[in-house]
Order: C-alpha cells, then sequence, then structure tokens
C-alpha cells in the first residue's frame, strides 16, 4: 500500500477522532491541558480526550445534583482528568486489613472534655501538602507526616521529612518501593532504623532508588509506635490529644479521585477496605453540631491543586466512613 493511502488513513482516523468530541468543550480542553501541562501525541490527543469527555460530564452532572441538596461536596475535573478510574486504582495499594486482627491495638477510651474542632495545623504541627505523583509512596507521606507532628510536639521545630529515604530504604521491613508499602511498615523501619532524614538532605524524586540514608542526616527518631483501635471514638481520642495520625482509607472511587470541597460522603465507600495512606489532621462540624454534619479532617498527597488545597473533610460518625479508622496509627517519639 502506498504511503499516500497510509497518510490518508491516518488523517481519516484523526478526523475521526476530532469530529467524536465535544466541539463545545474545546476551550474548557485546551485551558485543562495548559493548567496541568498535558502534551499528547498524535495518537493520544483523542483517547485521552476522550476519557477527559467522560470524567467531564460525571463531574458536572454531580455538581448538578450538589447544587439540587442532593450530596455535600462538589467535584473537579483535576489533573487525574485523562484518566480512567481502572489507571487511578492502580495508583493505589491495598493493605490487608485481616493481618491488622494480629497486632495489638491500643484502644483510647474518652475521658472527659474533647474539643469539638481540632485542626492541627493551625498549631504548626503539618507541614506543606506533597505530590506522590506516579510513585505509590501515599503510605510514605502518610507516616513521615505522622512523625512530623510528633517531632515538632517534642523539639517545637517543624521539619520536613523524607518520603523518598522510606520509598528507598523501607524495603528489609516488607515494604516494595513505589510499587506499594504500609504505614506500619514505615515506621517499623526508622524505629529500627535508628532515625529518618529530612526532606532537604533526602529530596523526593518520585521514583525508587538504592538506600542512601546517612545517619549523620537523621532529622528524626522514633521509640516505637500505637496502632488505634479500630473505632471512631478511639480515633477522635487518639487525634485530640496526641497530634496527626496516619490513616488508611478507601479512595478507589471517581468521587474521590475529583473531589472538590465539601463533607465527602461516597455511598460505595467501605469501611472494611483500605488501599491509600493519608494524614489525620483534625475533626469538626459544619453548621450547628447537631445537624449531624461531621468530619474528618485528612491531608492527601496529591498536590495542592486537589480537592481543598491538598485537604479533604470526610463524612465523621457514619459507620467509619471509607474505613478511616480501620487503619490508624501514630509514632512515639518519647520525651523532651
Amino acid at each position: 500500500m502506498g504511503s499516500a493511502v497510509w497518510l490518508a488513513i491516518l488523517c481519516l482516523g484523526v478526523a475521526e477522532a476530532i469530529q467524536s468530541s465535544d466541539p463545545s468543550l474545546d476551550f474548557e480542553w485546551q485551558e485543562w491541558k495548559i493548567k496541568y501541562n498535558k502534551i499528547y501525541s498524535l495518537k493520544e490527543e483523542g483517547q485521552k480526550r476522550a476519557v477527559w469527555e467522560e470524567n467531564m460530564k460525571l463531574v458536572k452532572q454531580h455538581n448538578i445534583e450538589y447544587d439540587q441538596g442532593k450530596n455535600n461536596f462538589t467535584m473537579e475535573v483535576n489533573g487525574f482528568g485523562d484518566m480512567t478510574s481502572e489507571e487511578f486504582r492502580k495508583k493505589l495499594t491495598d493493605i490487608p486489613v485481616q493481618n491488622l486482627r494480629k497486632k495489638k491495638s491500643i484502644h483510647h477510651r474518652i475521658v472527659g472534655y474533647l474539643p469539638k474542632f481540632v485542626d492541627w495545623r493551625r498549631r504548626g504541627y503539618v507541614t506543606s501538602v506533597k505530590n506522590q505523583g506516579t510513585c505509590n509512596s501515599c503510605w510514605a507521606f502518610s507516616a513521615a507526616g505522622a512523625i512530623e507532628g510528633q517531632m515538632f510536639r517534642k523539639t517545637g521545630r517543624l521539619v520536613s521529612l523524607s518520603a523518598q529515604n522510606l520509598v528507598d530504604c523501607s524495603r528489609t521491613e516488607g515494604n516494595h518501593g513505589c510499587s506499594s508499602g504500609h504505614i506500619f511498615r514505615a515506621l517499623k523501619y526508622v524505629w529500627r532504623n535508628g532515625g529518618l532524614e529530612a526532606e532537604s538532605t533526602y529530596p523526593y524524586k518520585g521514583r525508587e532508588g538504592h538506600c542512601q540514608y546517612l545517619s549523620k542526616h537523621s532529622a528524626a527518631r522514633i521509640t516505637g509506635f500505637s496502632i488505634i483501635s479500630r473505632t471512631e471514638e478511639a480515633l477522635m481520642h487518639a487525634v485530640a490529644t496526641i497530634g496527626p495520625i496516619s490513616v488508611g482509607i478507601d479512595a478507589s472511587h471517581e468521587s474521590f479521585t475529583f473531589y472538590r470541597e465539601g463533607i465527602y460522603y461516597e455511598p460505595k465507600c467501605r469501611s472494611n477496605t483500605v488501599n491509600h495512606a493519608v494524614l489525620l489532621v483534625g475533626y469538626g462540624y459544619e453548621g450547628r453540631e447537631s445537624d449531624g454534619r461531621k468530619y474528618w479532617l485528612i491531608k492527601n498527597s496529591h498536590g495542592k491543586e486537589w480537592g481543598m488545597n491538598g485537604y479533604m473533610k470526610i463524612a465523621r460518625g457514619m459507620n467509619n466512613h471509607c474505613g478511616i479508622a480501620t487503619y490508624a496509627a501514630y509514632p512515639r517519639v518519647g520525651a523532651a
């Protein structure tokens, strides 16, 4: 077949891809690509545009229902807009919850007064929002964030700790770098290793490399870690009295992927399955407390352009929604 015929077929395929897209979304598509620095090959353009349009329809329909009072949070087509739900799920890490029953839990009982609002960001316990990129390192950022908070509590100094140190070096405890990992194993590594470097001396690269930890650069130490019993009451007591807590959640739904703001509630969310690690930094409620619009405040590792500048409110007091109390722990750093 001649080159002219091949060119005609190629051009026909591109034309069909362009015609199948919704021209009313052309401007939004171009704006979105510029905002998130998306560059595609000629072949990719049509495929990615089709996925993006489907996600755009999903988000717009959800927000129409929000305006009708059918849900309490809004969505937007963020940097994941060209990914299918299957592609996004590959970024998640399945955590074997059944194994937690073999571990000893610390049962926190709510005794006395607990504040109605807690936000550890306002007290200096929380570093800036990070972006894990294409590496499945949510567990490393969650563990590092919990240690950052406890080190601040001990020393009064807030230091951003190295998630890359955990990605590269905690295979000894059973983690698998950018493939998968667990909060508990990350905390165990820091405990047994005798330290963790700061982000400044061991910067994040978003890919797994050889372990380059140097004890002389250690910026944090822990003396162990505690697992919180699997109830929202225990979790509330822990976050109110201890500080930011490492937790796992079920983040496998498009509503999570494209969350914008408000109190997140997903009917399909599971409480016995967690696949994404985040940092719990507080709790509170919107409106009147009697209205039941209570929330947990979490810090994600998908950058500041996701959610509420990198944060999310998840429904609290709704039967352990999305499993937020299922997989929770905090490091111990000893006395100041």
